[in-house]
This record gives C-alpha cells, sequence and structure tokens, in this order.
C-alpha cells in the first residue's frame, strides 16, 4: 500500500493541531483556576533563548499552512503575528486548519517531485522536490514546534500527558 503525500500531510497536521489546541485550553483553564495571569504562561519558555508559548503555537501553525500550500502549488497564506491570549491562538489554530481543510487531495497527491524553494532568492535559499520538502524540512520543523509548545505547558504545571499532545486520531 502506498502512502500518498496528501495522507501523509494534511491529516497529521489537523491531528496535532487539535491537539494543540487541547493543551492550550487545558492551560488557560490552568490558568484561570489558579489565578495566574494568563500572559505570564503565554511568555513561558523553556529556556531564554527559546522561543516563547504563543510564539511556539504561531510557528507550528506557519509550518502547517506554508508546508501544505507548498506542496498543493497554491500560495502561502499570511498571517499577521499578532496574537496576545489564548483565544487569539485559538482562533490562529482554527484559521490555520480551515486554510489545510480547503486544499483538495488532488491538490497534494502527486506533488513528491514538485520543486519547493524557500527563502527563492536569498542566501538562505533552500530547493528541494515536495516528498523531500514534507518528510525531511516541513514534518520535523512542524514537530519540535509543537513538542516545544507542549514541554512549555507541562513545565507550567499544567497536567497534561501524551494523550493530549496526540489529540484525536
Amino acid at each position: 500500500m502506498t502512502l500518498s503525500m496528501y495522507q501523509a500531510s494534511v491529516p497529521v497536521f489537523k491531528q496535532m493541531l487539535g491537539g494543540l489546541s487541547g493543551v492550550l485550553a487545558k492551560a488557560e483553564a490552568h490558568a484561570t483556576a489558579r489565578k495566574i495571569e494568563p500572559t505570564v504562561l503565554l511568555q513561558a519558555r523553556l529556556y531564554p533563548d527559546m522561543f516563547a508559548l504563543l510564539r511556539q503555537v504561531q510557528v507550528a501553525c506557519d509550518f502547517a499552512k506554508s508546508v501544505s500550500a507548498r506542496i498543493a502549488g497554491v500560495e502561502v497564506p499570511s498571517f499577521e503575528d499578532k496574537e496576545a491570549s489564548f483565544a487569539d491562538l485559538q482562533a490562529r489554530i482554527a484559521k490555520t486548519l480551515a486554510f489545510i481543510d480547503s486544499l483538495a487531495a488532488a491538490q497534494i497527491d502527486g506533488s513528491e517531485e514538485r520543486r519547493i524553494v524557500t527563502q527563492a532568492g536569498t542566501p538562505k535559499e533552500k530547493v528541494f522536490t515536495g516528498q523531500a520538502y514534507l518528510l525531511n524540512y516541513g514534518l520535523p520543523h512542524f514537530f519540535f514546534h509543537t513538542t516545544a509548545a507542549y514541554a512549555i505547558v507541562r513545565h507550567s504545571g499544567v497536567e497534561i500527558g501524551k494523550k493530549d499532545y496526540l489529540g484525536s486520531y
């Protein structure tokens, strides 16, 4: 049985973003129950030179939408990084999921050899095939940021576990 590019991307992004949404909901409930200012959790980080929770969620969404768009051969939608609350982050996840849901499997399947160029024309330009872009670049970066967001929330004392991270499948 062959695994298609669509099967290896969109359902994975949707599952993990759903898990991330649930983790954020528990983080917000934790802050409310313990009378912790939400900004404290949103600006929490694992180490001073790492992104804060808020930025980890933004970047995870960015990878989900940009990877999906590029392998589908459509323009990457631009989202402003203006989120400042748990509600804002939930809205960003919902907007990302809505975009991903708008892509048909037919747009993505067969993109294994599609030429993907990131940061075109810059000294950091990278050229990939669609399959290499998804499997060796996009998914690893996406998982890094979803995992970092989970770890920040867990490290902040929120009672979450692997089932929360994985979401529904």
